[in-house]
């Protein structure tokens, strides 16, 4: 019989906390949720605590902590507020799990004090790994914890890895689907709007990490993510198109054989191994049909028509505080994309722009990496005010 995990969620509102709840919820013997936080989305919130019954929740917009308080007096739940009501969930003491499904750099403080608090980590918040990659880690070996994480690509690549020694490894391969502009001409995507491109063509994701994908700077992030995450250099990491989104990442060995996860295009999957981990744990509904044609296809990104790909590799080369700023403008920039501030081919320019602003800091501290994000995101939102 498994221990049961008493699991704290950060972002259980989001698309990913909406899908690790599920999980969460269809395991009662191995799962208690003992803490909930969200954002703005106080009604769901209520409802999921309703649910769940946890015995604190978090909503990061202060204003709305008494109705919160009001929707769940019924109920004997503990309800705090604002960005330390966020970091008293991710240390909270009856914790042995907390899911990090928060998005942007938010993400970062947290997931440290989570760690300092001997807490295993399972980690969808790829931009803190991004930011702060060296720091996450050293602080996790230092802590002794683990860092299991959720990310489909980091996942195929964690189950891949296994055992192997890294001195066995040539290379990482991240897929990418190639969002929906993958056969569109350069010139046509001056034209692209919000709208076009919300719709991916596999998966079902949050606004944020849609246009990501969409500008291929996902696929970007995740290079640096992965270079953290299993400790190989950038230039040993490569990205390949693969549209079908079946082979999640693969490893090439140094004898040339390759080893490869397949699995549907469904984060339920990657989540549920996280959480479940060293186990796994059947679930019927999430199988590939061999019974039925099954095509893959691999071919180059064009990293000249999606810059943010070729940006990203720079970020990861320069290292220190690049990778924040590299991150910051690309926040600020989706979100005016978004609201029809810039256009979509805008959205590489300002990351560039800022990019080449910046004084690197080796080896940055906790604090340099937020200084360096503050100053991205000013810049960031200049340039941004000159486009309109």
């Amino acid at each position: 019989m498994s221990i049961l995990k008493k699991v704290a969620l950060l972002g259980s509102t989001g698309s990913i906390g909406r899908a690790a709840l599920q999980i969460l919820e269809k395991f009662p013997q191995r799962f208690s949720v003992v803490a909930l936080t969200a954002g703005r989305n106080a009604q769901l919130l209520c409802q999921q605590a309703a649910r769940c019954r946890p015995r604190l929740v978090a909503i990061a917009d202060e204003s709305l902590v008494p109705l919160v308080q009001q929707e769940l007096k019924s109920i004997n739940i503990e309800v705090i507020g604002g960005s330390e009501g966020l970091m008293q969930v991710a240390e909270y003491p009856e914790t042995t799990l907390v899911i990090n499904a928060l998005v942007g750099a938010v993400g970062l403080l947290p997931t440290l004090k989570a760690i300092k608090a001997r807490k295993d980590v399972a980690l969808a918040n790829k931009e803190s790994f991004v930011i702060a990659g060296e720091i996450i880690t050293r602080a996790a070996e230092e802590w002794g914890v683990r860092l299991l994480p959720i990310d489909s690509e980091m996942s195929a690549i964690w189950q891949c890895i296994d055992n192997n020694p890294a001195r066995q490894i040539r290379r990482l391969i991240l897929t990418a689907s190639g969002g929906p502009f993958l056969r569109w001409p350069q010139e046509k995507l001056r034209s692209v709007t919000p709208s076009d491109a919300l719709v991916h063509p596999t998966w079902q994701m949050g606004k944020k990490i849609t246009i990501d994908s969409a500008t291929l700077m996902n696929k970007g992030l995740e290079v640096i993510e992965a270079h953290w995450f299993f400790k190989v250099p950038p230039s040993r990491i490569s990205v390949v198109v693969h549209p079908q989104s079946t082979v999640h990442s693969m490893i090439e060995f140094i004898d040339g054989s390759i080893l490869a996860q397949l699995a549907v295009a469904d984060m339920r999957l990657p989540i549920q191994y996280a959480l479940t981990y060293p186990e796994r744990v059947e679930r019927e509904e999430l199988r590939l049909d061999f019974s039925q044609r099954l095509e893959l296809s691999f071919e180059p990104p064009d990293q000249e028509k999606f810059r943010c790909l070729r940006l990203s590799y720079q970020a990861a080369q320069i290292g220190g505080s690049m990778p924040a700023v590299l991150n910051a403008v690309n926040e600020v920039a989706v979100e005016a994309f978004l609201c029809r501030q810039i256009s979509f081919t805008q959205i590489p320019e300002v990351v560039e722009d800022v990019m080449n602003r910046h004084n690197v800091t080796a080896g940055a501290t906790v604090d340099e990496i937020l200084q360096a994000d503050s100053w991205a995101r000013q810049q960031a939102k200049s340039i941004v005010a000159k486009y309109e």
